[in-house]
């Protein structure tokens, strides 16, 4: 019988093991260092409230997301709302995200609203990504909106997510983002995103109890230290207590920076692959407030003395008891802000909110909470699609990806799943080709 690992229990993790668990696979464990299962998809208390940790939304192209739950059961849960997005720029926040909105925003000319309007309408038809891989965002999006479109539209948000990487992030990367949520429309005037009742807990929950009822251990709070091994093939894993697990096959859904330090046996230039590939690191406050700050589902920001590129009011997509913002903050490790308190976040983070809407007041703040991730978005340059390694390592049996390895889509539950399914399916067929060997 062929013994599985699986390092990480984020929701490709998860999506890994229940699929090897599903198609008849006898021995499989998950190895998590968190206390909690579901990585970015975990939930934590809010001041009472069961939220995620890091907001999560859903759009008609995530087709793997609905196909798995439909086979966990779980498909009623899924929920579709019309949404609303908005832009803040010069001290007010102004509908975003349809042809009436795009022709009464003030801070473009009447050609650049037009410019953005054909990029956006042939963004959603394009279905290749790949000559966009050789173009930076900034190259494509001024092709279409010229370098005014593009410094009064994307500029700013580029700058305060990926800051010295901003000019050189792949202009296939920004496509899929915009096709993506583009395409997840009621109609020509309407948006409309989709959330998991229960948040994605429950979700999270489906897929333990998938994996446990099929046999399958996930262990919590004990993390690899170490894949061992030997004749250039697997053969066991060592946590961090010690213990050692028998291992014919491994997959790893952990960041892949960790990877090196992590399997001696790598050759050396792939653990250069692994080291070389960068990412920013995020600090995503959440917000618990007694009134909305607006009406919209996401807010891009475009206001010269704003450190953010915006806010999340996710209460106005899922249902809940209270308004709950999210504003994250994307930035180097190297930045004097990552060292800051949770205090200071959380000041200038409802700071802002209350520039941007004045009728909040400090008792509107009920609880907060800071999330931290140090390995949050890759930085996906020109030409990324070659930086990417196989997912197959030269150590038959070990199969390595993290969301970098989505691109050019961005991370999100959908590709968590496909990629986390798509790493089982060739686990288990390498071992019946081995068996058969």
């Amino acid at each position: 019988m062929t013994r599985y690992v699986v390092l990480g229990a984020g929701a490709m993790g998860l999506a890994a093991a229940h699929r090897l668990l599903a198609d008849g696979a006898g021995a499989v464990t998950v190895l998590e260092a968190d206390s909690v299962p579901g990585g970015m998809a975990a939930h934590f208390n809010l001041g009472g409230m069961s939220i995620e940790r890091f907001y999560h939304f859903v759009c008609k192209a995530d087709q793997p997301t609905f196909d798995l739950m439909e086979e966990l059961g779980i498909a009623d849960r899924l929920v579709w709302r019309a949404t609303r997005m908005g832009t803040y720029s010069s001290g007010k926040i102004h509908p975003w995200g349809n042809p009436v909105a795009l022709l009464t925003y003030p801070d473009m000319g009447l050609i650049e609203k037009l410019r953005y309007g054909m990029m956006a309408f042939f963004a959603t038809k394009r279905r290749s990504w790949k000559d966009l891989d050789g173009l930076s965002a900034r190259e494509w999006l001024e092709s279409w909106l010229g370098r005014s479109g593009y410094a009064r539209s994307w500029e700013p948000l580029m700058r305060l997510k990926f800051f010295e990487h901003a000019d050189r992030i792949s202009a296939a990367w920004v496509w899929s983002r915009i096709k993506r949520v583009g395409t997840s429309r009621r109609s020509l005037m309407v948006e409309e995103l989709g959330y998991i009742d229960g948040g994605s807990e429950t979700l999270v929950d489906a897929l333990v109890g998938s994996i446990e009822g099929r046999g399958g251990q996930i262990r919590l709070g004990d993390p690899a230290a170490e894949v061992i091994a030997g004749d250039g093939h697997t053969t066991a894993v060592r946590t961090r207590s010690g213990e050692v697990i028998p291992a014919d096959a491994v997959i790893s859904t952990i960041p892949v920076q960790r990877v090196p330090d992590l399997v001696p046996a790598l050759p050396e230039d792939w653990k250069a692959r692994y080291r070389e590939i960068e990412n920013i690191p995020v600090v995503c406050i959440a917000m618990q407030l007694k009134r909305k700050v607006s009406e919209n589902f996401w807010v891009n920001i475009a206001h010269p003395d704003f450190e953010i590129p915006g806010f999340i009011e996710f209460s106005n997509l899922r249902d809940l008891p209270n308004p709950v913002v999210y504003v994250p903050y994307y930035m180097p490790a190297t930045h004097p802000k990552w060292n800051w308190s949770d205090a200071q976040f959380v000041d200038e983070a409802f700071g802002y909110l209350r520039r941007i809407n004045p009728a909040l007041i400090e008792d509107d703040l009920v609880a907060s909470h800071i999330g931290r991730l140090r390995h949050a978005q890759p930085v996906c340059d020109v030409g990324f699609s070659k930086s990417i390694p196989p997912l197959q390592t030269p150590i038959r049996g070990l199969q390595v990806a993290d969301t970098c390895f989505y691109y050019p889509e961005d991370r999100g539950i959908a590709e968590s799943v496909r990629l986390g399914a798509e790493m089982a399916r060739t686990a288990q067929a390498r071992s019946r080709q081995s068996v058969v060997a």
